[in-house]
């Protein structure tokens, strides 16, 4: 469920918002453009971006 609220969130920011820098995994930074892309393409790096974010709490799961 993190991955389509990831895509959600993402749809719907400025593009100038998606080069921002979004989190830090093994001492390299990485923006939301480059999370898209990882994240998308369900890659190792597309998962410890997604984790981070969630431990970060830029990302969480609402049950309804």
């Amino acid at each position: 469920m993190t991955k389509e609220k990831f895509l959600k969130i993402y749809a719907n920011l400025p593009e100038p918002e998606r080069e921002q820098i979004i989190a830090v995994v093994d001492g390299k930074t990485y923006s939301w453009n480059v999370a898209y892309n990882e994240i998308s393409n369900n890659t190792l790096l597309g998962k410890k971006i997604l984790k981070k974010m969630e431990d970060l709490g830029l990302i969480w799961y609402k049950e309804n």
